[in-house]
């Protein structure tokens, strides 16, 4: 009995000691990723060109062994980096889906800090017990197009069984010809997933897939379990309570449910909204660090001894924010007052290239949103709805409308401007208000509506003191307020 004591308490002091360290190392590699952030992918939408002068510096470098795996329908070639002489491969692919790049710029930032002359320490310990394998871009089409979905338009996570994609084929033939012990399947999911029952949204979601309708826990996933109670206790550090659990129906056609099936222990990171991150750079920071924290940890083996019931503490995903919520809105409608939450959601339209984006704001939901969150929250209690005006003026051109004092004529109600000759090909003007044509009628009576572009201000005591446009709150006293794009109204 004595001996039995003496060996748990030897396990738990060593348990202790290694968690001592790798949260020291997680502080390092987060107060230092400046270092090692690939400078050259700055935004979402990449593209195959943009790792193409990064993927052939780790060509000619030592230290790493680049292969071509594959080809895309479209001729783009498909690359794996791998580095490390361990016995325990891991393998990381990212951007199945072609809009969903922000692992893939985690995964050079990784690439960058294993070629650093820095913790010098940890990494031998990782290199030497791990073969770490980096697919950066699996469907560098759908990243041309910045699209889901694959030339053949097919979704590669649903082609893991009928393998009817070259892309699918690839993945597959990767998987099985390393016999991966562990693999990280990375996505981005939707801004408007929120933590279970909290108003923070699911910046990073994770996933021990499950490989059978019953949902069964073996070891190999139990392992992934484990490594994901690791991550999330290190995102908590830095996004707390933005951390969300992802449905473990069992899907039987996608890749992640059938690798863990194959016989490797699967975790799917999803990374979703962050206040502030359109370009969700901070959540890739986030990625960066919690990746190579659990890369730090299955080389340790200290994930062996992390429970497995806290996995399901982690909160589920929920579908419940909105990038702008206002609650208690009076609004006039037939003679009677009535209040309103109004939920608002922002669409990215691309622009031709594929290269940026312009917003169209619509209201998403409305009437009694107590249940929902927003990352923009505002009460309007005491305020009334009212409709915006058209400027009595034409404008001759857009340089003039670019020299209107916007906020004066906000401040004045009016939000639509007519200009002449507008070229076709602009959608989209960076003032706070909307270009129309000279024989533009605005509706005799305003009326608020799901799927309607919200454009209105809130007036108290008279006086207009917000403006929302294209779903952006405005306040027009301070002048503040998130606002990318007003709109080019036929």
């Amino acid at each position: 009995m004595k001996s039995l004591i003496l060996s748990i308490v030897t396990i738990l002091s060593f348990t202790v000691v290694v968690c001592a360290q790798e949260t020291e190392i997680t502080n390092g590699l987060y107060s230092t990723y400046n270092t090692y952030k690939e400078l050259s992918l700055k935004q979402r939408r990449i593209k195959h060109k943009d790792l193409q002068p990064l993927i052939k510096k780790y060509t000619n470098n030592a230290k790493f062994k680049v292969t071509k795996v594959g080809e895309s329908i479209e001729g783009r070639s498909i690359s794996l980096v791998s580095i490390g002489t361990g016995k325990i491969n891991v393998f990381l692919w990212s951007q199945m889906h072609g809009d969903e790049p922000t692992a893939t710029q985690a995964i050079f930032d990784i690439l960058n800090f294993l070629d650093a002359n820095s913790f010098q320490k940890e990494k031998e310990k990782i290199l030497s017990k791990l073969t770490l394998h980096f697919l950066p871009m699996l469907n560098p089409d759908g990243a041309e197009y910045y699209t889901r979905r694959n030339t053949l338009g097919i979704d590669i996570n649903r082609d893991a069984l009928h393998l009817q994609s070259p892309e699918g084929r690839t993945l597959k033939r990767v998987r099985d010809s390393l016999k991966a012990n562990f693999g990280f399947n990375l996505h981005d999911q939707s801004t408007y997933y929120n933590a279970e029952r909290t108003n923070k949204p699911a910046t990073i979601s994770y996933l021990a897939p499950a490989y059978n309708y019953e949902k069964d826990i073996n070891e190999v996933r139990a392992n992934a379990m484990k490594v994901i109670v690791y991550m999330n206790s290190i995102v908590q550090k830095y996004a707390p309570g933005q951390v969300g659990r992802y449905n473990d129906d069992f899907e039987p056609r996608a890749f992640g449910d059938n690798i863990q099936k194959w016989g490797t222990s699967t975790i799917l990171i999803e990374s979703g909204g962050n206040y502030d991150d359109v370009e969700k750079q901070e959540i890739r920071k986030l990625n960066y660090v919690s990746i190579l924290s659990a890369i730090y940890t299955i080389a340790n083996g200290s994930y062996a001894n992390i429970a497995i019931d806290d996995y399901n503490k982690i909160p589920e995903n929920d579908r419940k924010m909105f990038d702008l919520k206002m609650t208690n809105v009076s609004y006039n409608l037939l003679g009677k007052t009535y209040k309103l939450d109004i939920g608002v959601n922002h669409t990215e339209i691309d622009n031709p290239m594929h290269t940026n984006f312009y917003n169209i704001g619509r209201i998403a939901d409305q009437g009694d949103l107590s249940t929902y969150y927003g990352y923009t929250t505002f009460n309007a209690e005491g305020y009334t709805a009212v409709q915006a005006k058209k400027y009595p003026k034409t404008l001759k051109s857009l340089e003039q409308f670019s020299k209107l004092n916007a906020f004066a004529l906000l401040k004045e109600g009016y939000m639509y401007v007519p200009v002449d000759k507008v070229p076709v090909k602009l959608k989209n003007t960076q003032l706070p208000l909307h270009i129309v044509n000279t024989g533009y009628v605005l509706p005799k009576v305003m009326r608020l509506t799901p799927g309607k572009n919200p454009n209105f201000f809130l007036e108290k005591n008279g006086e207009l003191v917000y403006a929302i446009v294209n779903g952006y709150l405005i306040d027009l006293k301070t002048k503040k307020g998130y606002f990318k794009n007003g709109l080019i109204l036929k």
